[in-house]
């Protein structure tokens, strides 16, 4: 499966959710007026995508619509799809250009934070980087060893201490560790506790101070990772951790077993932070960068062959481009 084919399969329960509902609404229509713009705001608002956002979707629609001169419900689907990527758009790359980059990972139990750093850890060592874990998440002894059994995996290296251990210490020994291995990449888990945001700033507040300390001037990513399926819910969460914590950006995962995937705008929209990754699926493969353009491209999906295929060609095109430094004419047998 393509990796387009493959994030329209994941938002597939989304897709049928806000797409879906929003093509059947349109073609009651025969003209665009203003009860089409209320009832495709209640639509989005239905498929958690939230108030606000849902809102401003219809304002920049409107002014689409004037702008362009639209006058057939049908062109609305195009639309929509180019004002999300469009709001969608920007900061969804990695930060990890220096030698040594530091990556943090937060997020309550449950989210899929542990196995999210095990797929990102096999991404990146995929791609050629040396990778060290960091088992910061001390409060909890299986979070630890669920940790383990991913570096095992994935074949990283993985620094930790018993239970209970000042998670600061654990960064500090990764650090060390990651520097003795000339290693490209640290990623550290850390405890999640939103019911008690003070202790979660001090360690996070901690953590940063031997982050600048050690690494003055390594690139370093915040991620919070953020469960779909929550809603409207995972919001507020990243809401509460924005406040207590320098987030650069979301991972969301469990997207395809949700319909609540428009939550990704609200995110954006709201709180301004991109979405650096998407869980489509439980295989290690299944962590996917986000891309602004494919996941509207995705959204907002007929169920057309061609179209899946064509996109995977476009991905396909580009990765060639990136990993060899020049663009490669397409070549359909290896595609």
């Amino acid at each position: 499966m393509g990796l387009f084919s493959k994030i329209k399969e994941g938002l597939k329960k989304t897709r049928e959710s806000i797409s879906g509902s929003i093509e059947t609404m349109l073609h009651s229509f025969t003209k665009i007026d203003e009860s089409l713009f209320e009832e495709l705001e209640e639509l989005l608002v239905m498929g958690d995508v939230g108030v606000p956002t849902a809102t401003r979707i219809c304002d920049m629609l409107r002014e689409r619509v004037k702008k362009e001169g639209v006058t057939d419900p049908q062109q609305i689907m195009g639309l929509l799809k180019d004002i999300v990527a469009e709001m969608l758009r920007g900061g969804e790359e990695l930060q990890i250009g220096t030698k040594l980059s530091a990556i943090l990972v937060i997020g309550v139990n449950g989210v899929g934070k542990t196995t999210t750093i095990g797929k990102l850890a096999s991404r990146l060592k995929a791609e050629g980087k040396t990778v060290v874990l960091g088992a910061a998440d001390t409060f909890r002894a299986a979070a630890i060893d669920q940790l383990e059994v991913w570096a095992n995996r994935a074949g990283v290296a993985l620094v930790k201490r018993e239970e209970g251990s000042d998670p600061a210490s654990v960064v500090f020994d990764t650090i060390a560790k990651a520097k003795s291995l000339g290693a490209d990449v640290l990623i550290c888990d850390t405890a999640g506790r939103l019911h008690n945001k003070k202790n979660l700033m001090d360690e996070l507040a901690k953590i940063g101070r031997i982050l600048e300390r050690e690494l003055p001037d390594c690139d370093k990513e915040i991620l919070l990772v953020l469960d779909a399926a929550t809603g409207q819910n995972a919001v507020n969460q990243a809401r509460e951790f924005q406040n207590a914590a320098g987030i650069t950006g979301i991972v969301l995962t469990k997207l395809d077993g949700t319909a609540k995937g428009g939550v990704v705008l609200a995110i954006r929209e709201e709180l301004g932070l991109p979405v650096k990754f998407i869980g489509v699926g439980e295989s290690i493969d299944d962590l996917q960068p986000f891309d602004a353009e494919d996941f509207a491209e995705a959204l907002f999906a007929r169920e057309e062959t061609e179209e899946a295929l064509a996109a995977d060609r476009r991905i396909a095109a580009g990765r060639q481009f990136d990993e060899y430094g020049e663009e490669l004419e397409e070549d359909e047998e290896s595609i």
